[in-house]
């Protein structure tokens, strides 16, 4: 949850009440990462319809619980049409089941742009993991201080509660940083336990602390009345209990109903479609070629069972016809397709035309398999098809 202080936290977006959550088991952030060339370096980005669909409909039931009136869904899916654009649809099929729950979806770049302008708009965002890490620091600071955030780490058997910040390093020892992240985290903590009287007394006592301008270095401004370090701020805190902010809203978390189990589970396993294959994509290293050249050396070696359809450099077609202007660097993707009435294509097919490229003396670095998947391709087109 991101929520703006006004007038006692400093903030250029005073009705700010927004709560982000965020994939965070995938996506870049599995760390698959490797150095395949000289000058070029892979991220991989697994995006599972089980992770979507747990993280929208935990979104989902989350706005539920707590009376929210809207989800938003923010994705790159105009680019990354297969992994985003699983987490679109998704949210879309699972929206459908909440239609007590207005939903809208805004393409990433966009959607966080309006965010840093117009947060009020929004109530609950749900992204993918890389997304909503970046987001939610952000959407932190715009209230006036990455400090003042929780977060909640919610599992299907077991939940972890944190402050959204990173460690602050620099400034450890020196007992300046804001405990106020760290504590709502707590307050998180005991609704899930369902102690909700006791979450309410501390957040009440939090607030208050606020509203009497005790503040720590973070959050100092022509509000504060006493700039305080960290264990003076939560000695405030532990004086205020029992206490009620006057001007700010008060929370009272004795409201919120348990979470309800979802009308379905968090994610359904679906049947296994019918997987064919239809060529591959390989990955070679070569310096200092033209397409055109490196195109003659693997149309050497085309089998019976594939050839070489397409050649990209970063992502961008280059053979056939490709633009002379197009930067290229030592790292080729290079797609073969199964010949037209070349049916079953097998994996014995792929290896026979690997071997050819190996007697040639080229050096593959990598493969992708491409299948299609009940007919549909499994597989994106190149940039420039």
């Amino acid at each position: 949850p991101c929520i703006s202080y006004a007038p006692f936290v400093a903030t250029l977006h005073p009705r700010m009440d927004v709560v982000i959550v965020r994939e965070n088991e995938e996506d870049l952030y599995a760390g698959i990462e490797h150095r395949q060339t000289d000058e070029v370096y892979q991220c991989l980005k697994l995006i599972t319809r089980p992770g979507c669909e747990k993280i929208v409909r935990h979104a989902f039931e989350y706005a539920r619980q707590y009376g929210r009136r809207k989800v938003t869904c923010m994705v790159k899916d105009n680019i990354m049409k297969m992994t985003d654009g699983l987490f679109a649809r998704v949210f879309e099929e699972i929206g459908a089941e909440y239609p007590d729950i207005q939903r809208e979806r805004y393409i990433i770049d966009i959607g966080a742009a309006r965010l840093a302008t117009r947060p009020e708009r929004f109530d609950v965002i749900v992204m993918p993991n890389l997304y909503g890490d970046i987001l939610s620091d952000i959407a932190a600071e715009m209230t006036g201080s990455v400090g003042l955030a929780g977060s909640a780490n919610i599992g299907e058997h077991g939940a972890m509660f944190e402050a959204i910040h990173g460690s602050a390093p620099d400034i450890a020892g020196q007992g300046i940083a804001n405990p106020g992240g760290l504590l709502l985290a707590a307050v998180m903590m005991l609704v899930q336990l369902r102690q909700n009287d006791v979450a309410e007394r501390i957040h009440n006592a939090w607030l208050r602390t606020l509203e009497d301008g005790i503040h720590t270095a973070d959050i100092a401004s022509a509000n504060t009345r006493s700039k305080v370090g960290t264990a003076a701020f939560a000695e405030a805190v532990i004086a205020r209990l029992g206490q009620q902010p006057t001007q700010l809203a008060s929370v009272k978390y004795a409201d919120v109903p348990a979470a309800a189990e979802p009308r379905r589970p968090l994610y359904v396993r679906r049947p296994a479609q019918h997987k064919t294959r239809v060529g591959i994509d390989i990955f070679v290293h070569a310096a200092d070629i033209a397409p055109d050249d490196l195109a003659a050396q693997l149309q050497a070696t085309d089998t019976e069972q594939l050839s070489l359809q397409l050649i990209t450099n970063r992502g961008v077609k280059v053979w056939p016809q490709g633009h002379a202007e197009t930067f290229c660097t030592d790292h080729w993707r290079c797609r073969f397709l199964a010949r037209e009435g070349q049916d079953p294509l097998t994996l014995g097919h792929k290896v026979a035309l690997l071997q050819r490229m190996a007697d040639a003396g080229i050096d593959v670095i990598k493969t992708e398999h491409l299948f299609n998947f009940d007919g549909v391709a499994g597989y994106a087109q190149a940039q420039g098809q």
